[in-house]
């Protein structure tokens, strides 16, 4: 019971931006900073996702976060959150992905990254 305590507080202390790779597998390749917040993009082989987190969470806005391999359409989400929303793994193969991210009025786009 102490372990699962124990743990239990680890992750509440665990900070927002280890808190997102959980959504997402693989590791971080980028941070795209923005006024609103930041994207993290994690690459695990071939595949690629990204999670947009909220600079200040706690009341619930509109965020995207999107990925697109070039060639293919985007991978969009789009939603009311408070913290944080991720897309799923996308295929890219080895081609270059293009991602975006926005809260509220602020965004940011990468162009062509991962080359």
């Amino acid at each position: 019971m102490a372990v699962l305590t124990a743990s239990g507080l680890l992750a509440l202390a665990a900070p927002a931006e280890a808190q997102a790779a959980a959504s997402c597998t693989g590791r971080k390749v980028r941070t795209l900073p923005f006024s609103t917040g930041t994207v993290h993009v994690y690459k695990q082989g071939r595949y690629v996702c990204a999670v947009t987190l909220a600079k200040n969470p706690g009341r619930e806005r509109t965020m995207s976060v999107s990925v697109q391999a070039r060639g293919h359409r985007p991978v969009v989400r789009k939603d009311k959150r408070t913290r944080r929303i991720s897309t799923p793994l996308v295929y890219v193969g080895n081609r270059c992905v293009w991602v975006k991210g926005s809260v509220s009025g602020g965004s940011v786009s990468s162009g062509w990254i991962l080359c």
